[in-house]
């Protein structure tokens, strides 16, 4: 069967490729695109350096925001929000 079809191996390795590590990876950067556009003012954030804090304000021109801390305020890039605290800390607990 191969003598027949000598480039199967090569189109089943891409296609196994594909399914396994370019489409889940497509899917993680449209689900970060997305909670980096759903972020708003007063949402309690931590970033991907570790650093808690309240987003002040949002930026659209340059897709920054200005994180509240203990120590100040900081600007960071949307993107640096590593996951936002807010419903995590209002959610009811689980018994």
């Amino acid at each position: 069967m191969l003598e027949q079809y000598p480039y199967l191996p090569l189109i089943l390795m891409f296609v196994v490729v594909y399914f396994f590590m370019i489409a889940p990876q497509r899917k993680r950067q449209k689900q970060e695109k997305k909670f980096a556009e759903e972020l708003k003012r007063g949402d309690k954030v931590v970033t991907k350096s570790g650093m808690h804090g309240k987003i002040a304000d949002l930026n659209d021109n340059d897709f920054s925001c200005i994180i509240e801390t203990m120590a100040g305020k900081i600007k960071f890039d949307r993107s640096s929000i590593s996951m936002e605290m807010s419903k995590k800390l209002n959610a009811p607990e689980k018994k």
